[in-house]
């Protein structure tokens, strides 16, 4: 069960953190957005990263050996970086359609999920 919080927990926070890193890029679409200040866009963003860490630092407690969960510090690391991609892609291609990701995108990120499985493996 613990290890269920904690992906899904991280998996919330990713996607705040994704929104807070690059949702800022598409303020100017909107038109409540248009004339913001880079200072406003930090202030906004800083809101966004503060709902990240409010799901960041449970899942990590959460999934933590050392505090009764399932997983060593570099195993959370390893999740945490494949869920980032996760959400990112997922991102990229909802809100961002003239991105567009290539086959060099997609080997690259099957290579981080198999560096998953390898740090993962019991040898």
């Amino acid at each position: 069960m613990r290890a269920l919080k904690t992906i899904l927990f991280l998996f919330i926070s990713n996607t705040f953190m994704t929104f807070a890193w690059y949702g800022h890029l598409k303020f100017k679409e909107f038109s409540w957005g248009k004339n913001l200040g880079l200072f406003a866009v930090i202030l906004i963003s800083w809101g966004l990263a503060f709902f990240e860490y409010m799901f960041q630092v449970p899942a990590n407690r959460a999934g933590f050996k050392e505090t009764g969960g399932p997983f060593s510090l570099v195993q959370l690391k390893t999740i945490q970086e494949a869920i980032t991609l996760t959400v990112f892609i997922i991102f990229t291609t909802m809100f961002f359609k003239t991105e567009k990701l290539g086959w060099n995108h997609l080997v690259g990120f099957s290579l981080i999920v198999l560096a998953v499985f390898i740090i993962f493996k019991k040898w």
